[in-house]
Order: structure tokens, then C-alpha cells, then sequence
């Protein structure tokens, strides 16, 4: 209103030129000569020059945005949402729905590209595409004290782990008080699973422990509804109460919302982590990118209280209850080993030293490994496998029946599953299998891995490929490296062994 006010004064009143009122207010002479027109026009239609004028200046500019487009949305950047969209319909016809980009993940890569645009336009234009308009939830806030309650629950996500999808179990706590977070993944909802995260969870947070956890009505939690409101506890529940020392609390029934943090911190930690990136080698790399993920997020202020999670946590530290020592949890089961020196447990097959043929063993299970003892004594660790009719075996367990038997070496699964050790023995040692079975027995005695054995074979082809033999190979494993060390000028010892190698030769002369 001030720059069509001066315009119209400076034109009437003054009698200046559209140039030099352009000139002089930094406004474009199309637009000078629009407001004058619009003033003429005005003027025509009122009794007086001086009516005309006072209506006119005293109007709020009005301008046409019907056909103004996006001042930030340009191609490149609905080229990016429009990826990024696809990507979300990727994933909801591959069944992913719960891994899914929300539109602040979305904003969020937009500006790590490079692109300066605000959430209110990325949440137009998604609104635009998708046809539909959103109804936004109310959340009540409430107030908890510091070290009071932490929430459990589980979350269901899909990964592909070395080209291959599978199901896994996100075991998150979250701290009422000051957000802060930590999650695990587990290829099963089970009392095993269960027990570990907690046993994990205190492991990362130093051995403190939160007063009061609270619980949906989970089967690994609850072992029973008695009446209509009691539910009595499981006992893996009521040894971590036991060992940890907190009380616990569960929801009503299909009231998973009354936990408030956990909830969305499920849907939360989902999406930040696994939502760009579901592809890993193996599990050990997709728990590090989860573990990095809420280090992150335990690290980023937020919004309502201006602070981090983990500044937050060091004000619970004071009153969090502290345990020296971890719980130990595992399920011990006795089994028989049978003709192939292996037990079975969950359809699975696992090899055992092949002297216990018909013998009895004791297996602790742990959620992602087996150890196998008989009495006191440890014979095996061998990683857990999730899948039906597997066979996992150690060739070491076999040694001394191959020495009996060296032609079923060949086609053992022992062998077929030894990785490298399967391509040593068909390169250098099909015609020698006794050489063979030596090496690994001098492998296994010496607690040699297959990467050191692989390099050292590897050097030894390389000084002489002609002629690979198992005492070569075993000479260049036990060869130890000496690293000369230079003696101070100043020791003692020296100075003392130089003047009596001075006297015996003088003596000789």
C-alpha cells in the first residue's frame, strides 16, 4: 500500500515521469503504470478526483495467484519426490508397508540433496499426486519423571540379508522421560529374544535400570489372564524382576497406544533406519546400521524439549538403580548325537566331535548362537540357523574318521560347507587326501583360522606354484616372526659385555 501511495502522490501531486518514480522507488515501470491505470480507472467511475483518489489508496493490493505455480517446486525437485514416491509404492506391494517414507523422510533427503524446499510444499504436492487430503491425529502429552518408566515392545521388518528377504524382530525400549532409545533385531518374538534384549538393553546403558517397564499384552510377558483385569506375569518376566530390581506394568487389552512412547518409536526407528536402506551383507552389518541409526537419533534435539536424548539420559543417571552383572539366559536341552556325530534341534542338524556317536550332550541355547558341553566341558559354539533342515557342520569334528575313511572326504558336506578349505582340497590335494586331513588336523590343534590359512597358502603360490605340499604349508604357519631390536647405547648390560669382550681380547693377544 506505501509503494502505490507514493506512486500515485509522486505522479499527481508531483507531476513525475513513470521513469523517474521508478528510478527512485526500485519499482518496475509495469508496475507503475498498472497502478496509475487502475487509479484512472477509479477515478472515472467516482464524482471527484479527490473521492477517487481517497478510495483508491486506502485499498489493499489484490493480486491474482490462481495461476502462480510452486515458487520451489521445480522439475528436478518433483522429479525427486516423485522417486521417492515410487519407492514407497515399492515397498507397499512387496508387503513393506511399515517400512514406508513419511513425508519428513521425505523432506529430509530433499535436503540432503541439495534442494532448499520447506515441508508445507513437499506435504501439497504429495497431497496433489496422491488425490487425497489427511486427517492428522491428536496426541495428549504427558509428564514423566526422571528414571520412572521405560516401554518395550516389538516391530516387525523385512531385510535382505545377502540377496535373500527375511522376516526379523525389532526389540525397542524407550525412556518416557527422556526419549531415549535403543533397539535390537532377532529372528524371532520368543522367552529367548525377550530375555536378551533386556539383558542387552541394561548391558548398553551401563547396567542402570529403570524403575517401572511397561508392557502390551505380549505372550512372552503375560502367562495368563486371571479374571478380567489381572494377568499373571511369565517366568522369564519374573526372573529379569528378579535380577534387575523394577516393577512392571501392562496396558489394557488392545490399548498398545497407553505405552505412548514406544509405539511410535517403533514406527520411528523403522523408518529411520531401514527405510532407505533394507540391503546387507550379513546380520552383523544391518544391527551395526541399526545401532548407528539411534546413536544418531539419540543425538538429535528435539523439538519439545530443546535437548537430546542422550543429555536427557544423564539426568536419569542419578536415580537409575544399578546391577553389577548381567542375567545369563539360555534354554538347556540334553540330546543324543546320532550315527553322523550331529544332534537336532528346531529341524536343524549340529556336528559334534564324531567320539560321541550315541552319546548324550548338553546344549545352551542363546537366541543367535548353541553352546555344546558334556559335563563341564565346552566341545562346540556353533552360530544358530533359523531356517528348517539345515546341516551345520565343523570338518574339525570329523578328523579322526576321515583318517579311517579319506574317501568320503570328497563328497563330505563337511567339506562342501568349509568355504575355502573345499577349494584348497580340489586345487592341490585330490590325489593326497591323508596330506589333506594332516593339514587340518595341524590347523585345528593349532587354532588356525581359514583367512590366515588362505594367506599363507596364497604366498606360498606365489614362491612356488608347482609344488604344493602340506609340510610346506605347515612350515610357513609356524614360521614366527622375530623383530630385531635395537639396544640403547646407554644399557648397562652393553656397556659391561663390550669391556669384557675388550679384556678375552686382549688376553688373546
Amino acid at each position: 500500500m506505501y509503494a502505490k501511495q507514493e506512486i500515485v502522490i509522486q505522479y499527481f501531486r508531483e507531476g513525475k515521469s513513470h521513469r523517474t518514480i521508478s528510478s527512485e522507488l526500485g519499482i518496475n515501470r509495469k508496475t507503475v503504470k498498472k497502478y496509475l491505470d487502475d487509479y484512472h480507472d477509479k477515478q472515472s467511475i467516482c464524482n471527484s478526483k479527490e473521492t477517487g483518489m481517497s478510495e483508491y489508496l486506502s485499498e489493499t493490493p489484490v493480486y491474482n495467484t490462481e495461476s502462480r505455480g510452486k515458487l520451489r517446486i521445480t522439475r528436478e525437485v518433483q522429479e525427486a519426490i516423485d522417486g521417492l514416491i515410487k519407492v514407497n509404492n515399492k515397498k507397499r506391494d512387496c508387503g513393506l508397508h511399515k517400512q514406508m517414507l513419511k513425508k519428513v523422510d521425505i523432506l529430509e533427503e530433499l535436503h540432503s540433496l541439495g534442494f532448499k524446499i520447506g515441508y508445507t510444499t513437499v506435504c501439497n504436492y504429495i497431497r496433489e499426486q496422491a488425490g487425497k487430503t489427511t486427517i492428522k491425529e491428536a496426541f495428549i502429552r504427558q509428564i514423566y519423571l526422571p528414571g520412572s518408566t521405560c516401554e518395550f515392545d516389538w516391530g516387525e521388518v523385512k531385510l535382505k540379508i545377502g540377496g535373500h528377504q527375511q522376516r526379523y524382530y525389532l526389540a525397542i525400549f524407550t525412556s518416557g522421560y527422556s526419549n531415549y532409545r535403543y533397539a535390537q533385531l532377532y529372528h524371532r518374538q520368543d522367552t529367548l529374544a525377550f530375555m536378551e534384549s533386556h539383558v542387552s538393553f541394561f548391558g548398553y546403558t551401563g547396567g542402570l535400570v529403570y524403575k517401572e517397564l511397561v508392557y502390551d499384552n505380549m505372550r512372552v510377558a503375560i502367562s495368563k489372564f486371571v479374571g478380567k483385569h489381572e494377568k499373571e506375569p511369565t517366568v522369564a518376566l519374573l526372573e529379569l524382576k528378579g535380577h534387575y530390581h523394577f516393577s512392571h506394568r501392562f496396558c489394557n487389552v488392545y490399548r498398545g497406544n497407553e505405552k505412548g512412547h514406544v509405539e511410535r518409536s517403533v514406527e520411528y526407528v523403522r523408518r529411520k533406519a531401514f527405510s532407505l536402506k533394507d540391503d546387507f551383507e550379513n546380520e552383523d552389518s544391518a544391527q551395526e546400521h541399526l545401532l548407528a541409526t539411534i546413536e544418531k537419533l539419540n543425538g538429535t534435539i528435539q523439538q519439545l524439549t530443546g535437548k537430546t536424548a542422550s543429555a536427557m539420559f544423564l539426568d536419569e543417571k542419578e536415580v537409575l538403580h544399578r546391577v553389577s552383572y548381567p542375567l545369563c539366559c539360555s534354554d538347556l536341552e540334553q540330546l543324543r548325537v546320532d550315527k553322523y556325530a550331529t544332534f537336532s534341534y528346531g529341524t536343524n542338524r549340529y556336528s559334534v566331535p564324531d567320539n560321541l556317536v550315541g552319546h548324550f550332550v548338553d546344549a545352551k541355547i542363546f537366541s543367535q548362537k548353541i553352546e555344546v558341553y558334556q559335563g563341564n566341558k565346552l566341545l562346540a559354539i556353533h552360530a544358530r540357523n533359523y531356517n528348517k533342515h539345515q546341516w551345520i557342520i565343523s570338518i574339525e569334528h570329523y578328523l579322526d574318521t576321515f583318517r579311517r575313511k579319506p574317501g568320503a572326504l570328497a563328497g563330505s558336506v563337511a567339506l562342501v560347507s568349509g568355504g575355502y578349505l573345499k577349494q584348497l582340497y580340489e586345487e592341490y590335494f585330490q590325489r593326497m587326501p591323508h596330506d589333506f586331513i594332516d593339514l587340518l588336523q595341524y590347523c585345528y590343534q593349532h587354532q588356525i583360522e581359514g583367512e590366515k590359512l588362505e594367506a599363507t597358502v596364497s604366498r606360498l603360490v606365489k614362491r612356488c606354484p608347482e609344488n604344493i605340499t602340506t609340510e610346506k604349508i605347515k612350515a610357513l604357519l609356524g614360521n614366527k616372526q622375530f623383530f630385531h631390536h635395537e639396544p640403547s647405547t646407554n644399557d648397562e648390560t652393553i656397556s659391561m659385555a663390550k669391556n669384557q669382550l675388550i679384556q678375552a681380547a686382549s688376553l688373546l693377544n
